[in-house]
């Protein structure tokens, strides 16, 4: 099982002294990767309208501070040596396929093959408004077509692909991605558009356990999302061992309530033991990777907060 944390490129932790040590120190550390998340504009954050916490609110004090993902992974790339880079998650409308499919490639490259292409639809109308071109209620078939359009140009010379949003002919795409055939797609999203999505085209599902529309947050629930994720693998004609999952962790100990609405225990909740035994539940229900969001209110602290978990929890796995 890899193990991973996000970095945060949004809020006082984006400033670039910490968003750099944070990145080389937990790569020091023997992280296997870390993650971007990606918005370009946002509405006013007091808004409520998030659907990965209770309240509907952002967890960070100032997520309105926000550098660009595929900027700030190549940034990361240059500072860093081994450890992998997830977008998590790269929201697939907001740039045209063939811009998306070339920032890519250049960054596997330039990375030396460390990309992994964390992708999904999106759920934010102001920002669609305001960035894309396509129609915010046709995201879900915007994000298919993309990703089949850069999985073509990743692999093809010649590649010619005719479809509703994007078309193109006569063009070439070099280099090419140097992970063969291309960097791996991991899926985002917890609802059957997701699901489907990652049994037809990806190397991973990675859903965030607290969607409220589509809780994963305890062990009933993820065995559960990963039948139907293995059931519509099968569908799509692939082998279900070709998909694996990754899951997302955007809070944890005591920050979590005990128990969810299906009256199980709550997915990393409780005591370091806790967590500990619900990695292993986890890693033999098939589950791939995990990566844990250790937002702290500066660099020192959130590193100090990584330690600690590598030793208590990771450790004891």
């Amino acid at each position: 099982m890899q193990i991973g944390f996000n970095l945060p490129n949004s809020g006082p932790l984006s400033a670039v002294a910490a968003m750099t040590q944070i990145a080389t120190e937990g790569e020091a550390m023997g992280f296997d990767y870390l993650t971007l998340t990606d918005h370009i504009v946002l509405p006013d954050a007091k808004v409520p309208g998030y659907p990965y916490s209770e309240t509907g609110s952002f967890y960070e004090e100032a997520p309105t501070e926000r550098h660009e993902q595929l900027i700030g992974m190549a940034y990361i790339a240059a500072k860093t040596s081994r450890i992998r880079l997830v977008a998590a998650v790269l929201v697939v409308p907001h740039r045209p396929a063939v811009l998306a499919a070339t920032m890519l490639a250049t960054l596997d490259v330039l990375s030396g093959g460390r990309l992994v292409v964390g992708v999904g639809a999106g759920w934010l109308r102001t920002e669609f408004d305001a960035v894309v071109a396509t129609p915010f209620a046709e995201r879900g078939a915007v994000t298919d077509e993309y990703i089949d359009a850069c999985r073509l140009l990743w692999t093809e010379a010649r590649p010619c692909f005719a479809g509703r949003y994007t078309k193109f002919d006569g063009i070439v795409l070099e280099p090419k991605p140097i992970q063969r055939p291309h960097p791996p797609i991991w899926v985002g999203g917890e609802g059957g558009p997701a699901v489907r999505r990652a049994a037809r085209v990806g190397d991973a599902w990675y859903p965030i356990g607290s969607n409220n529309r589509h809780l994963l947050d305890t062990l009933p629930r993820l065995r559960a999302g990963i039948a139907r994720l293995r059931n519509a693998t099968v569908a799509a004609g692939r082998d279900p061992s070709s998909v694996g999952v990754s899951y997302r962790v955007k809070r944890y100990g005591e920050a979590v309530p005990p128990r969810a609405s299906d009256g199980e225990r709550r997915l990393f909740s409780g005591s370091d033991a806790d967590i500990a035994a619900d990695f292993r539940a986890l890693r033999d229900s098939g589950v791939t990777a995990i990566d844990i969001d250790f937002g702290r209110p500066d660099a020192a602290v959130m590193l100090a907060e990584m330690r600690r978990f590598r030793s208590a929890v990771i450790a004891k796995i």
